[in-house]
């Protein structure tokens, strides 16, 4: 089914109430949206629950749309420090869920991904989400959703580019 494509990247955009995944496909320099959702956490469930629930999506998103690469973004330290180590957890799932298939995982800064998408470091969430419906003609109304999206195509060009300098070729 993904044999025409160069590359199929899955994007994860961590939360521990709300996990936004999708997987882009490139062909050539054309991007191809394949899919992409939402992972809704119950605030109810303990925190153990909800990082089983997190790995539990994303495990599945990956054996259902076999991606070759796994792109997710980095942990920024906000002020609240119990915050920031819960997003971390919730990342740490997240990116077992792909090791355990040994899926190569790569991991881009939120400001570098907004840079790489919108041109601007600091893009605020609905730039993202505008450029991410432009590039792939495909409306996504979730930020979550648009920021994992921006993260794989992000993803997407950073490999090209690096493939072509370590093949030798020039920009």
């Amino acid at each position: 089914m993904h044999e025409k494509f160069d590359q199929i990247v899955m994007g994860v955009d961590p939360g521990l109430n709300s996990t936004g995944w999708g997987i882009v496909a490139s062909q050539g320099s054309k991007l191809v949206y394949l899919a992409s959702g939402i992972i809704k956490i119950s605030l109810k469930l303990s925190l153990a629950a909800k990082l089983l629930v997190i790995y539990k999506e994303i495990s599945n998103q990956i054996e259902q749309h076999q991606p070759k690469g796994f792109a997710i973004e980095e942990t920024y330290v906000n002020d609240n420090p119990s915050t920031s180590l819960k997003l971390g957890q919730a990342r740490g799932v997240a990116i077992l869920a792909a090791a355990n298939i040994n899926l190569e995982v790569f991991e881009y800064a939120p400001r570098f991904v907004k840079k790489a998408i919108v041109g601007k470091g600091n893009a605020d969430k609905i730039q993202v989400a505008a450029m991410i419906n432009h590039l792939l003609h495909h409306k996504i109304a979730d930020h979550n959703e648009s920021d994992a999206i921006a993260i794989a195509i992000c993803h997407i060009n950073c490999h090209k580019f690096y493939s072509k300098l370590k093949d030798g070729k020039d920009y």
